[in-house]
């Protein structure tokens, strides 16, 4: 019979921390915590085997499940000395999900289960309180409605005003156990009214809703996106967790907190965290009470007048800190957890590695390298590659005035400017539109995960540093600000009001999330600088990976930046970028446009002392680091003209009627440019351009060395080359110039020539195009295109339904098919070494610079993969755990 059911609690359970996958993330660590011995209430854990029989099942359960819950119930009442459903000593529980991987508000909780007009009673004669049972009950009533029986919680809501401002209520605490029954009425009422069925009374039936509620929320709009923002797999499932209850909610003496064991913001190690006195866990991460904080350094720091939980429950803070400190060690990570103190009593709820900024996750993983909890391999392997992008960009630079309207806290670091949009709908149309905003939030929700996604920043009213928006956004690496309490939003009339300030929809405002400050309008930022942690961190990834890392990069200034990311040369130099400003724009035109060779020639003389001072600087900034430079590529309607204006500028130079150009221009025009007369095609057709670039680059190769000392080996790379032919000819006219460069020069360059390999027929071919070319660098922007046929300027449309319809799992010019352009890259990898020993290999299209696709040129045996300058540090700490991961599994 198979096991869909596992318990924990009483020191002891039957599952394990490396059980994730079947117990999921929460469920595997509470039993790891009741093994260690810890304060764990006791509960079981339903597998995320049933979810996946769930979904797989028209929504219905395994035959064994039934009894093995009411098997498990039983052993979690015997351990409490309580029973489930008893009128007299009720067993009430928590029904909570629990994926393999946290993913924070993204599914649906249900607390103080078991509730009902019966058994209420009895809970406030154990408890010695009747307004904590009903306001318990209450809470329930909400909860359950809204996750199981699908009512909009703020109906609720509403209820619970309207009694306060009618009984002059000002808080919730300040309600009675009399008022609390009227209010129980009211929501039941409520239930009928809307649903034409009465509250469910029956405390199994309620369990299985719960559980049932919890399962489909693994299909909800909030969790798949989240899971297709994140890479989680839709299969994975979610556990269902099932425990004890302990209450935070029980007086003076109770509480409820959310804790890390170090800054998830800074990566300070310090105790970080929240907690609420008389309260439930979903009162601090809801925003609907101002929490207070952990640690008495804290509330200091805060300028808090509000009781630390150190100072408020000593006995208690100190048994707290003894565990986190012994989770850590355990764990040998951050830790994040949730507790309760239930009438001076500590309950442990969960722990789980804790999400972090990736400035919090640098200190973590190099402190504890120094500290001896993990090895400097373990720490390159702890931070996401991908997380670097945040300390990659700009910050408020400190010299630049402030326009400062309220400040709230710092609730995930960096700054960002925006205009205002107080929706995620219209986060999402103004990204799509190319427009950078600001969601502006009372707070989020889980409903709005698609909106702080689009946004640039995130700013809400409500709500504290463990709040929705807070976690959510750390994680996405976009800085926020919550609980700025100043300021008014009226959704109405779309506008944001403070201190007798008014700023409307489309309004530009800065957010700070490392001071917690608003500013006016957009705020003058500053690069960042990789030193610190940064530094020391990529200085263990480099000591550890294999490939090399080049830029992508034309301009000096992108040149100098990548170098300044630890670049190891230049990949791909795009030489058409180089031809579209001023009067070289006007030169290239004339080439194109002339309809003799003589007439070509003449214009590529204007460009060649252009091209060898662009090439020469190149070379300098590298300092004998390898430069690859492509030859010239892009279809010609690119450098067409097009306007009338355009058309006389040109016409003018080269003296011609413009009508006469007008037709010209027209004949070159394409119905497919893209797979048209571009690349290889144009330096055959028009050898005399591959003959200014070379002279240009040989040029600039002697140039640059005697400027810096250092010997320059240009690589000289030919694109779109699909027959052997194509490269032949071209070779040959490259060969040329450094013979006759070196002749007037006296100097002789040592040089590469290879092609950029970007269509499926080079793949194949590779054998027969080796014998040619010294170097294969995979395009694969174009490789991509070509393979699956399909443009990336036109197949955003249908590649984002694609993924959600599970067509495809990624966007294949976002992280490389590895199936199918990749197949084709290990056959030309494979046919090109074959075919000449030591071809030396690499890729510079966008995938150079993205973890996946990086991982897979490891396991190809790629020499170097080239990006674009500031995803640099991201490929070099990619590459490290590419390498490790190959060293592991070999």
């Amino acid at each position: 019979m198979t096991k869909w059911v596992f318990g924990f609690g009483d020191g002891k359970a039957e599952g394990t921390a490396g059980m994730r996958n079947l117990l999921g993330g929460k469920g595997a660590n509470l039993a790891e915590m009741s093994n260690l011995g810890l304060p764990v209430p006791p509960g079981f854990t339903i597998t995320t085997e049933v979810c996946t029989w769930f979904d797989s099942h028209d929504k219905t359960y395994p035959d064994e499940l039934r009894a093995q819950v009411d098997a498990a119930l039983d052993e979690v009442g015997r351990i409490t000395g309580r029973r489930f459903g008893d009128t007299s000593n009720p067993l009430l529980v928590s029904v909570r999900s629990g994926a393999r991987v946290s993913m924070p508000g993204m599914m649906d909780t249900v607390l103080n289960l078991g509730l009902n007009d019966e058994t209420v009673p009895a809970l406030a004669a154990a408890a010695g309180d009747p307004r904590f049972a009903y306001d318990s009950y209450r809470r329930f009533i909400q909860m359950y409605s809204d996750v199981v029986m699908g009512l909009d919680h703020h109906a609720f809501e509403e209820i619970l005003e309207e009694f306060k401002n009618e009984h002059g209520r000002d808080l919730d605490t300040d309600l009675t156990a009399d008022d609390w029954q009227q209010v129980i009425a009211s929501y039941k009422a409520l239930v009928e009214d809307e649903l034409g069925t009465p509250f469910p009374q029956d405390p199994h039936e309620q369990l299985w809703g719960a559980i049932g509620a919890v399962f489909l929320s693994w299909e909800s709009a909030r969790a798949i996106t989240y899971r297709r923002l994140h890479d989680i797999p839709n299969d994975w499932g979610t556990a269902v967790n099932v425990q004890a209850m302990v209450f935070g909610n029980m007086g003076e003496d109770s509480a409820t907190g959310v804790a890390f064991t170090r800054n998830p913001s800074t990566g300070e190690k310090a105790l970080y965290g929240e907690f609420l006195i008389n309260a439930q866990g979903e009162d601090v991460v809801a925003g609907i009470r101002t929490p207070q904080d952990i640690t008495e350094a804290a509330r200091i720091a805060a300028g808090s007048d509000a009781l630390s939980l150190e100072k408020a429950m000593p006995e208690a803070f100190a048994q707290f800190t003894e565990i986190c400190d012994r989770l850590e060690g355990h764990y040998r990570d951050m830790q994040d957890l949730e507790f309760t103190i239930e009438r001076g009593r500590l309950w442990m709820l969960q722990t789980r590695s804790g999400k972090r900024t990736a400035r919090a996750a640098l200190k973590i993983a190099v402190e504890m390298a120094d500290e001896g909890l993990i090895s400097t391999e373990e720490a390159v392997m702890r931070v996401d590659p991908a997380a670097l992008d945040q300390l990659l960009h700009p910050m408020i630079d400190p010299a630049a005035e402030r326009d400062v309207i309220a400040t709230g806290l710092p609730a995930s670091p960096g700054a960002a400017s925006g205009a205002i949009v107080f929706s995620s709908d219209e986060a999402e149309e103004a990204k799509a539109a190319g427009r950078k905003v600001i969601l502006v939030r009372v707070e989020t929700s889980p409903e709005d995960i698609h909106g702080m996604h689009a946004a640039e920043g995130i700013l809400t009213t409500r709500g504290g540093m463990t709040s929705h928006a807070a976690v959510v956004a750390r994680g996405m690496g976009k800085p926020c600000v919550s609980g700025a309490g100043a300021l008014r939003i009226d959704y109405r009339t779309a506008t944001l009001t403070v201190s007798g300030r008014k700023l409307a929809k489309g309004d530009v405002i800065t957010i700070d999330g490392t001071t917690g400050q608003v500013l006016v309008g957009e705020v003058a930022m500053l690069q960042p600088e990789m030193s610190g942690e940064f530094a020391r961190l990529m200085e263990w990834a480099d000591a550890h990976r294999r490939m090399a890392v080049r830029t992508n990069a034309e301009t000096p200034a992108d040149a100098r930046a990548a170098r300044g990311f630890g670049a190891e040369g230049i990949g791909l130099c795009r030489t058409e970028h180089m031809f579209f400003e001023g009067e070289r724009i006007v030169a290239v035109r004339e080439m194109i446009l002339s309809e003799t060779e003589q007439g070509r020639r003449a214009a590529l003389d204007k460009l060649l002392p252009m091209q060898r001072g662009d090439f020469t600087e190149l070379f300098e900034i590298m300092q004998g680091l390898p430069v690859t430079i492509r030859l010239l590529d892009p279809p010609l309607h690119e450098f067409l003209p097009h306007s009338e204006e355009e058309i006389a500028e040109v016409a003018a130079v080269m003296g011609v009627d413009s009508e006469v150009l007008r037709q010209r221009a027209h004949d070159l025009n394409e119905f497919n440019p893209m797979l048209g007369h571009r690349g290889c095609r144009l330096l055959v057709t028009y050898p005399e351009i591959a003959e200014m670039q070379a002279r240009a680059i040989f040029e600039g190769a002697v140039a640059a060395g005697k400027t810096t000392g250092s010997p320059v080996t240009p690589e000289i790379m030919v694109p779109l080359v699909g027959v052997k032919a194509e490269l032949d000819l071209v070779r040959a006219r490259i060969d040329a110039m450094a013979k006759a460069v070196a002749q007037e020069t006296g100097i002789t360059i040592d040089y590469q020539v290879g092609t950029m390999i970007e269509l499926p027929r080079a793949c194949l071919r590779a054998g027969e195009i080796a014998e040619t070319a010294e170097f294969f660098s995979f395009g694969t922007n174009d490789l991509t295109q070509t393979t699956f046929g399909i443009s990336r300027d036109d197949a955003a449309s249908f590649l984002g339904p694609y993924q959600r319809m599970g067509v495809i799992e990624r966007d294949p010019f976002v992280s490389l098919d590895q199936e199918g352009v990749g197949e084709l890259i290990r056959i030309g990898a494979e046919r090109g070494r074959a075919a000449r020993a030591g071809l030396k290999l690499g890729i510079c299209g966008e995938h150079g610079g993205d973890p996946a696709s990086i991982t897979f040129c490891e396991s190809v045996g790629l020499e170097y993969v080239s990006c674009s300058p500031f995803r640099v540090p991201i490929a070099r700490l990619a590459a490290a755990q590419a390498a490790l991961k190959a060293k592991k599994a070999a």
